[in-house]
């Protein structure tokens, strides 16, 4: 409901630049990465359900706050907490899910589960943006209201996944807060870091699409808001055709093609002008993310030994956090330095060098494929 168009919220309110109020997201991401290790260890030691609790009702607080947030430092200690705990349901979720599921049919359960997650985001955009263009404390109130009432159904409806006692039985490496076979795993460390640096280009859309849209083309939040909900809508329609073909092929191959289509939905909003233009840049990217994001999570999954799932996850998450601190960083420079347009263009570049890493990376370790 809120995320889209918080860039506009804070930029209007406090009256900065549009780098400087993407500092903001990037305080928030790189709160991520300090936590996402955490998140790793604790989910794999504790539980996957507290930590899901933890990180719903941490984020639900912290929208509660952000409407009574009058300065930047008041945004940027709440984005610090809120980047610090987001990790934790991410890895959480992620590491119950395949807990829960045979290898063989991960694929399509992460694509129902996006596809069941989307049809709420799907409504998100387009009431918060209803919402947002009359009030935003309104807005804010309804996101902090939906992930507190979440956390509580997982108090109270939802049952632990981890087995503790198949673990009692695992000498699990202690370096490092056991991330000792993480970091040893070199393909596996290369491999997130690409798909990371992929990402960066998302980022920078989702992120400052809808300050580049407002600011340049007059589009309005109201308006704005069903470009997020297409890509929820798609992801909920079209997630499951998508997987069906792509789980036919290598993964590596897969996820090479899902980050090239990514980067050029990313490229193709510098040649838009219009409302339909950009709905058009969004529908491209979101078929780039339809086809790699399954992809990974399940590749991960299967990679990963059962007693070192959150912590596999949490690198990539990892590296997904440095993508979600940095692209907006780079996208504001991009804005305030050269042009407005300049940052569908470096996210497209960004997004080409991801994917022919990957695609040489699929060629040379065949090795990393998991059996």
């Amino acid at each position: 409901m809120i995320w889209p168009f918080l860039m506009i919220y804070v930029s209007e309110k406090l009256l900065l630049s549009l780098s400087t109020v993407s500092t903001l997201i990037t305080i928030n991401a790189v709160m991520g990465l300090f936590s996402s290790f955490a998140a790793g260890a604790v989910s794999d030691k504790v539980g996957r359900k507290l930590v899901m609790i933890v990180s719903l009702a941490v984020n639900g607080l912290g929208y509660l706050f952000m409407s009574q947030a009058h300065t930047y430092l008041g945004f940027a200690v709440l984005m610090v907490f809120m980047g610090a705990s987001n990790p934790l349901y991410q890895v959480g979720s992620d590491a119950m899910l395949a807990d829960m599921i045979v290898p063989e049919k991960r694929t399509n359960a992460y694509a129902i589960i996006r596809m069941l997650n989307n049809a709420g985001i799907a409504i998100g955009p387009a009431v918060g943006g209803f919402v947002a263009s009359r009030s935003y404390s309104y807005a804010f109130l309804g996101a902090a209201i939906g992930m507190i009432t979440y956390s509580l159904l997982l108090i109270f409806r939802a049952r632990e996944t981890l087995n503790k006692a198949y673990l009692s039985n695992k000498v699990q490496p202690e370096t490092l807060g056991g991330y000792g076979r993480v970091f040893r795993d070199r393909p596996y460390v290369v491999f997130a870091l690409l798909v990371g640096l992929g990402l960066v280009a998302p980022s920078m859309l989702w992120t400052l699409l809808s300050v580049y849209t407002k600011q340049n083309f007059g589009i309005p939040e109201n308006l704005y808001g069903w470009l997020p909900t297409t890509n929820a809508l798609m992801c909920v329609f079209v997630q499951f055709p998508v997987t069906r073909i792509s789980r036919r092929f290598r993964p590596l191959s897969v996820i090479g093609v899902g980050m090239l289509i990514y980067a050029v939905g990313v490229g193709s909003a510098a040649l838009m002008h219009s409302f339909w233009g950009f709905w058009g840049s969004m529908v491209l990217m979101t078929f780039g993310e339809l086809t790699l994001i399954p992809t990974v999570s399940k590749f991960i999954a299967d990679l990963a030994p059962a007693y070192m799932r959150g912590r596999y996850m949490s690198f990539y998450w990892f590296a997904w956090g440095i993508a979600r601190g940095a692209g907006p960083l780079i996208g504001g420079f991009l804005n305030d330095n050269i042009n407005p347009r300049s940052i569908w263009i470096g996210g497209l570049i960004i997004g080409l060098i991801s994917a022919i890493g990957l695609f040489i990376y699929s060629t040379s370790r065949m090795d990393l494929e998991p059996s």
